[in-house]
């Protein structure tokens, strides 16, 4: 049984963390499977839309606490492997950020720690109605400060610090609230809630969508003034794609776009 699943359905590819035993903990086995997986999703111009999903009762609990306590027996405490843990879950992150294809969360259950780090970093959220989301370290003596990177992007600062100082949780209607998630649906219906969302992103243009991706991330760090002129050369970019100019002729003389989606 593979710790995490891979099943794809037309331009779309949904990600199934399979370690339900361990509500889906981001251990190193599972993080070195979403990296390799996130490799090779890179590369694959077909697939225009991705869902990270999660077996059993979870999402994802964040990472593996007993693989971290083992980790504490070498000589030096656990202090490098903790380090090279930190910063392989950092890269899977970045990879999130960095593909192409836009990315969808699809939390259930709960979402807690580098879980609830892992949603944040998804390009859109739709949750089961009742999950749970924490950043809740600070309640074993271990500040999520990791997660906070995602989180503090997400959501309001002053929310995101009391998240992290007082290890509560939040439901959908306050993560929807906060922007943590896209929206919130009754669990019988999650499935199909994100399948609807990531098909109606595939069905774009996948290059302008891989375009406006990178752009997007790009632009909401830079002043205004800047931002202004870095996405305007991006439209230019984006208006000499021959499959931009048959959309446009396409709109103009109402007709549907013939796109050779390359």
């Amino acid at each position: 049984m593979a710790i995490l699943e891979r099943n794809d359905t037309g331009a779309v590819a949904r990600l199934t963390l399979n370690a339900p035993e361990k509500l889906n903990a981001l251990s190193d086995a599972m993080l070195a499977a979403l990296q390799e997986e996130f490799d090779r999703l890179r590369e694959q111009s077909h697939i225009r839309a991705v869902i990270i999903a999660g077996a059993g009762k979870a999402f994802c609990a964040g990472h593996d606490l007993k693989e971290m306590t083992q980790g504490r027996q070498a000589e030096d405490g656990g202090k490098a492997y903790f380090a090279d843990l930190f910063a392989r879950c950092a890269q899977v992150m970045l990879s999130i950020r960095a593909l192409p294809q836009p990315v969808i969360a699809q939390p259930h259950g709960i979402a807690t720690a580098a879980g609830c780090q892992l949603v944040a970093t998804c390009d859109m959220a739709v949750a089961a109605e009742g999950t749970r989301f924490g950043v809740n370290g600070v309640n074993i003596g271990l500040f999520c400060s990791t997660p906070m990177v995602a989180l503090s992007r997400n959501i309001p600062r002053k929310q995101a610090f009391e998240m992290l100082t007082t290890g509560a949780f939040i439901d959908t209607d306050r993560a929807r609230d906060l922007g943590l998630i896209n929206r919130a649906v009754p669990a019988e219906q999650l499935e199909g809630a994100a399948n609807e969302l990531a098909e109606t992103v595939a069905a774009k243009l996948g290059v302008a969508v891989k375009i406006g991706k990178e752009a997007f991330y790009n632009q909401i760090e830079m002043p205004l003034e800047r931002a202004y002129d870095y996405t305007g050369q991006v439209m230019v970019e984006n208006m000499m794609h021959r499959d931009t100019a048959e959309g446009i002729s396409a709109f103009i003389e109402k007709r549907p776009p013939e796109w050779q989606q390359d």
